[in-house]
């Protein structure tokens, strides 16, 4: 794979990068904005994809860093819009989808992930809802493999902290005799 093989390979790229767009961005026109200039700047950069690379993870990190760029422009122009919009997940079909139960508990995790940091956050899409692996979410952030590991790992408390039950456990009988009665 080469840079010159790029241009065929962005179609098949194309619904992964726009969804993870959507969730770093929590916009769908900013998402859209996002995978065109991140296209635009990968084709312009085509050149600069190396062979070992996965055209995928490349991709990711130009969109996440065009991203982080966009947020640093819009808190110089001191405007946000980071809010999820609900209706693009009533227009999308659950193929595996049992009922109200199901969506609800969904929409409870979403908005769960929603609540991370930044930094918790995407790392948890990359590896959890993309499935990259740990070695290619450290490579399209640019940190180390151990970083990955340390924000996901508190990602997943945070987020399971939220959803599991805090039972206290059973003590220990100190004798023998008493945990026969």
């Amino acid at each position: 794979m080469n840079g010159a093989d790029l241009p065929s390979m962005l179609p098949e790229m194309l619904p992964r990068l726009w969804a993870f767009a959507l969730r770093i961005s929590g916009d769908r026109h900013d998402a859209e904005d996002l995978v065109q200039r991140a296209c635009l700047r990968a084709l312009e950069r085509a050149h600069q994809l190396q062979p070992d690379t996965a055209p995928l993870s490349w991709m990711f990190s130009i969109v996440h860093s065009t991203w982080i760029n966009e947020l640093r422009a819009r808190s110089v122009r001191k405007r946000s819009s980071m809010d999820w919009d609900d209706d693009f997940l009533e227009n999308i079909a659950d193929p595996v989808d049992k009922g109200p139960e199901t969506q609800l508990m969904h929409g409870q995790i979403i908005s769960a992930v929603e609540r991370l940091p930044e930094a918790q956050r995407v790392v948890m899409l990359l590896v959890a809802v993309e499935g990259l692996s740990y070695q290619e979410a450290a490579d399209v952030l640019e940190v180390p493999i151990g970083t990955v590991m340390s924000r996901l790992s508190r990602a997943r408390q945070a987020v399971g902290a939220q959803f599991g039950t805090h039972e206290p456990k059973p003590k220990a009988s100190a004798t023998r005799k008493d945990s026969i009665a």
